[in-house]
């Protein structure tokens, strides 16, 4: 049965179907191969059900933020600080790159808008500084991924959907790892510059007063990390009036900066509605293939497979891990998430893993699955914004980046309370 529902699955994919109607071909193949039921029928409520959850709306609305914010200038201005604040490292505009990345991703949910938004202003500069295009373009491609891990993150509110854990406490599990993460790109970066020179680019000269001049710049992502954030956590307002409370800051701050127009709204609400339709239709499509999966006992049979295999629950949390490194490659980021979650996360917290901790290991995973090919997303995002030149480059470039998330996942084995101890003090 296994066999069968991957090697539709692959078949699918390969002849080029989209992510969502490979799901719900798959969920109709496996219902008509293994039960005589016409669980067809049911697609009308589960694809109800998955859209029916209120929380469902932050999706959108932290889309369409990171759309205003993407068009409002903000994230110029960010980058420009950034360079006066971390060029003088070796590596210069590089960390730049992953410090404006954590920034924006404090304020977007998103990881492909921030690998786009960043790109966009830093690709210019890498060219006229001669950055070696690799390790540049894969700073930004890694870089891009922290909007997922440092909240508000989007692919966190589905894992909170999807096993019921609580999404404020998922947030501020991020908080530390993703940070920490930031730090080991960079650290990346320096190490790959000190040991290679060829790496570095010319360095931008800045002063103190011009790094001070440039703080204003940062203020407005800080702002709407606060208003996002800290109406959560100040009890103010839930996760769904939070992100629209993060729409209206992210117009007012549009307005402030005299970017804000009908042709900004018209463009940021065609971008949302895009991206939005496309994750809620795999979304969707996942939902009734899990209500297949469940009905013809296919969870069931990998829960006792794999209980049955007698592993300790380190060697099952490293299996669990090398099996998304792999699936990473080959399958779409969401879909992965919401197809395979429901049937490996109850397994992960009979063995007693914390969902909480968990959910921060599927996030990491998720980000390496967007920078390894042959279908890692931020790669042709950022290789899209170049415009020129081999795919490969970013790929190679990307490389250092996926062993640095795998040392921050065995950092997170060997010293859980990196992600739990946050949680922890809210309680």
């Amino acid at each position: 049965m296994i066999a069968t529902a991957v090697g539709l699955l692959v078949s699918f994919m390969a002849i080029g179907i989209p992510v969502a109607a490979s799901l719900a071909l798959l969920g109709l193949a496996l219902g008509e191969i293994y039960t005589g039921v016409p669980l067809i029928r049911a697609i009308g409520e589960t694809s109800w059900n998955a859209g029916a959850d209120p929380i469902i709306v932050t999706i959108p609305l932290f889309i369409m933020m990171g759309e205003i914010l993407l068009r409002s200038g903000i994230a110029e201005r960010m980058y420009g600080a950034m360079t006066h604040w971390l060029s003088w490292l070796p590596g210069g505009l590089m960390h730049a790159n992953i410090g404006a990345c954590a920034m924006f991703a404090a304020t977007s949910g998103s990881s492909a808008a921030t690998a786009a938004t960043i790109s966009t202003v830093s690709i210019p500069e890498m060219r006229k500084y001669r950055y070696n295009q690799p390790l540049f373009l894969g700073s930004l491609a890694a870089g891009g991924t922290l909007g997922i891990l440092i909240p508000p993150s989007i692919n966190m509110i589905v894992y909170g959907i999807l096993t019921e854990t609580s999404i404020p406490k998922l947030y501020l599990a991020g908080f530390i790892p993703g940070f920490a993460l930031a730090g080991m790109f960079m650290g990346t970066i320096l190490v790959a510059c000190l040991f290679n020179r060829r790496f570095d680019g010319t360095r931008i000269r800045s002063d103190w007063q011009t790094r001070i001049a440039t703080l204003p710049a940062l203020v407005p992502p800080l702002l709407l990390f606060l208003v996002v954030i800290g109406s959560i956590y100040a009890g103010i307002a839930t996760p769904t009036e939070s992100a629209a409370l993060g729409v209206i800051s992210a117009l007012v701050l549009a307005a402030v900066y005299r970017r804000l127009s009908w042709e900004v709204i018209r463009v940021a609400a065609e971008g949302t509605m895009r991206t939005t339709a496309l994750v809620l239709l795999i979304f969707t499509a996942a939902f009734f293939l899990n209500f297949v999966i469940s009905a013809i006992g296919l969870t069931s049979q990998i829960n006792d497979f794999i209980l049955r295999l007698g592993w300790t629950p380190l060697q099952t949390m490293i299996a669990v891990i090398v099996f998304y490194l792999i699936l990473g490659c080959f399958m779409e980021t969401m879909a992965m998430m919401i197809t395979t979650i429901p049937i490996i996360a109850p397994v992960i917290f009979k063995l007693g893993y914390d969902p909480v901790w968990f959910g921060i290991i599927i996030i990491i995973l998720v980000e390496a699955a967007m920078i390894t090919p042959p279908v890692g997303v931020n790669l042709f995002i950022v290789q899209g914004v170049r415009g020129q030149g081999a795919l490969n480059d970013v790929i190679v470039g990307a490389a250092p980046f996926v062993i640095a998330m795998i040392a921050m996942m065995a950092l997170l084995l060997a010293f859980p309370d990196i992600a739990l101890w946050l949680p922890r003090q809210w309680e």
